[in-house]
């Protein structure tokens, strides 16, 4: 085998047949799966050609955006990642939401990601102009994908639990506590819940991995030192980011579930 070509920015250039020679996990995973009788081959086979095909499409849109950049791109890129992350949420619930969970779940993705995304980028970073998108697609994608992540833990618990133990919240609102008071118990698990995985992933940064986003600034020649300022920064950016979605997401779910005497909504 050849070995390995650097470019000029000191990048190992990955040609095709090494690319290619990556998709021998998958094969070994198909095995594997096929021969513990778990059937679940061609779930796996799909999920590995979207993914193919979704990075080769992304790759030649954000090379094309790099090159040209233009503010309406780049915020409409940023509005695509928050449609999918919203349909991903809903989609993946086992109980169903109620259209008024609905809107709270994109209201709160929205006001949690963008308020996160501008603080991040011009307090933070300060970068000038702020669409620039090689900076800005990133960072946003890394926003909304971790809060796509919080959002749904949250929601989910919120909606199965209250869905499921209807009797209990009544029993407190009978004894006088307000809708507030009588999810209060479930709202904090929700919500811890959700900024769990956050909590845990920066427990173990560092010692156990390193992050993709610190990995790959090193592959790319950038100092360890200044990669790791950059991922101290982003990291507490997406704690901020999951934070204040999933405090949204439960302030204004909750509400969802009672009527406007306070009284609570079997059916939402």
């Amino acid at each position: 085998m050849d070995s390995a070509t650097v470019n000029d920015l000191g990048v190992i250039d990955i040609t095709l047949i090494q690319l290619i020679l990556a998709y021998v996990f998958v094969v070994i995973l198909v095995i594997l799966v096929k021969k513990q009788n778990i059937s679940r081959e061609k779930q796996i086979i799909l999920a590995t050609t979207r993914m193919t095909i979704q990075l080769v499409l992304v790759g030649y849109v954000l090379d094309f955006i790099f090159d040209n950049p233009h503010p309406l791109a780049t915020v409409a890129i940023f509005l695509i990642m928050e449609g999918f992350a919203v349909h991903n949420i809903i989609g993946r619930m086992s109980a169903s939401p109620g259209s008024a969970m609905k809107k709270v779940i994109g209201i709160s993705m929205f006001a949690g990601t963008v308020s996160s995304l501008v603080f991040f980028l011009v307090a933070v970073i300060g970068l000038e102009p702020w669409y620039y998108p090689r900076y800005f697609i990133p960072i946003a994608g890394m926003l909304v994908g971790n809060s796509m992540t919080g959002i749904s833990l949250g929601a989910e618990h919120l909606v199965s639990r209250i869905q499921e133990e209807p009797e209990r919240v009544e029993q407190a609102l009978m004894l006088g506590a307000s809708p507030e008071t009588a999810t209060r118990k479930i709202s904090n698990q929700s919500f811890y819940n959700a900024i769990l995985p956050t909590i845990n992933s920066m427990i173990g940064m560092g010692i156990i991995f390193l992050p993709g986003m610190m990995t790959g600034q090193i592959l790319s020649g950038v100092s360890p030192l200044v990669a790791i300022r950059y991922q101290i920064a982003i990291m507490l950016g997406i704690m901020g980011s999951v934070t204040l979605t999933v405090f949204i997401l439960v302030k204004l779910g909750v509400k969802t579930f009672f009527n406007r005497r306070k009284q609570l909504k079997i059916k939402n």
